[in-house]
C-alpha cells in the first residue's frame, strides 16, 4: 500500500478560476509588460545564462536587494516569489503543530502553506475599519503572525501604531508582506525590519517590477532571522536568467517601475469613479487592484 501524507489528504490543488474575458486582471500583474533592462539582458545574455547553473543562495541578487532596500546583504533571503519566502519563513519558526496566525480576509496561500507545514491556521477577522484586531491576533499565542499590508483582497494598509503595538506584544516572528507596497501612499515598513529583531518583510518583484514569470521575490530582516529562512529555503531557487534579469531591474527600472506604479493608481482611481457612477462602492485601496462589495456576489463572480 501506498504510504500517502495524512496531512495532504484533504488539500485541494491552488486552482485559481480562468475565464475568457476582454481584460484579465485577476492577477493584479504589471498591465504595462517586463521593465526596460529586461530585454537588454535576454539579447545579451539569455542563451548564456539558460545553459548555467545557478549560484546556490542567489549572491548578485541579495546585493542588488540590499543596495535597494538600504540595509547589510546578510540582512536578506531571496525566494521564488515572496510566496515562496513566506512559505520559508514558516517552516523555519515553526514545528508541526504550531499555530500560525492572520488577519482574516488575506491573502489565500497562508493557510494553505500552513497546512501543506502541518501547521494550525488561525484567521482572526480584521475589525470593522478593515484595521487589524491587535488584541485578536496576540491572543492566539501564535510564535508567527502574518500580516499583509497593503492587504490582498482588501487592498487596505495596517495602520503604523496598531502594526508596532503587534510587533512589540507578538511572542515571536511578525512576518510583513508587502508585495503591493509600491502603489500606496505611505504604509512603507522596511524600517521595522532594519530596527526590530523580531520582523520580516517581504516584497515581490510579480507586481510593480513587471516580473511575476519569473518568480523572484525576498525578504529583509535581521540576520538571525534571515539566515534561519536560508536553511528552509535551500540552494537554487532562481535560475541564473531569473537572477540576472531581477538584478537588472533593481539596478536601473526603478524609475520606470515608479512610474508603472503612479499610473496603476491612477487608473485605479478612475476605475473606481466608474463603479460609483454604476451604484457601486468599492472599498478605499492602497494596491493595485479594488474590492468591491456586489448584491449575489457568488452568483456575479460565478456568471
Amino acid at each position: 500500500m501506498i504510504p500517502f501524507r495524512d496531512t495532504y489528504r484533504d488539500i485541494p490543488l491552488y486552482s485559481p478560476a480562468r475565464k475568457r474575458c476582454r481584460v484579465d486582471l485577476s492577477d493584479n500583474t504589471n498591465l504595462f509588460g517586463a521593465p526596460p533592462s529586461a530585454e537588454r539582458v535576454l539579447r545579451e545574455e539569455g542563451l548564456q545564462l539558460l545553459a548555467r547553473y545557478p549560484a546556490g543562495y542567489a549572491p548578485d541578487l541579495k546585493r542588488a536587494v540590499a543596495a535597494y532596500a538600504g540595509v547589510a546583504v546578510d540582512s536578506v533571503t531571496t525566494g521564488c516569489g515572496s510566496d515562496d519566502v513566506i512559505d520559508c519563513a514558516l517552516r523555519a519558526f515553526l514545528e508541526p503543530g504550531d499555530a500560525v496566525a492572520f488577519p482574516d480576509p488575506t491573502f489565500v496561500m497562508v493557510p494553505l502553506f500552513a497546512r501543506l507545514s502541518a501547521l494550525r491556521p488561525v484567521p482572526v477577522p480584521l475589525r470593522e475599519d478593515l484595521e487589524l484586531d491587535v488584541d485578536g491576533l496576540l491572543a492566539t499565542g501564535a510564535k508567527l503572525i502574518y500580516v499583509c499590508t497593503p492587504n490582498n483582497p482588501t487592498g487596505t494598509v495596517a495602520s503604523r501604531a496598531a502594526l508596532e503595538r503587534l510587533v512589540d506584544r507578538a511572542p515571536g516572528v511578525v512576518l510583513i508582506d508587502q508585495a503591493y507596497v509600491e502603489f500606496a501612499r505611505g504604509g512603507d515598513f522596511l524600517d521595522l525590519a532594519r530596527t526590530r529583531p523580531n520582523v520580516l518583510v517581504t516584497r515581490t518583484m510579480s507586481k510593480a517590477f513587471g516580473l511575476a514569470g519569473l518568480r523572484v521575490g525576498w525578504a529583509v530582516g535581521a540576520p538571525a532571522l534571515v539566515a534561519e529562512v536560508e536553511k528552509a529555503r535551500g540552494p537554487y531557487k532562481h535560475t541564473a536568467l531569473g537572477e540576472a534579469v531581477a538584478v537588472s531591474a533593481l539596478a536601473e527600472d526603478v524609475p520606470w517601475m515608479e512610474a508603472c506604479a503612479a499610473e496603476a493608481v491612477e487608473n485605479r482611481e478612475r476605475l473606481r469613479g466608474g463603479l460609483k457612477v454604476l451604484g457601486l462602492e468599492p472599498l478605499p485601496s492602497e494596491a493595485n487592484f479594488l474590492l468591491v462589495p456586489v448584491p449575489e456576489a457568488r452568483r456575479v463572480g460565478e456568471g
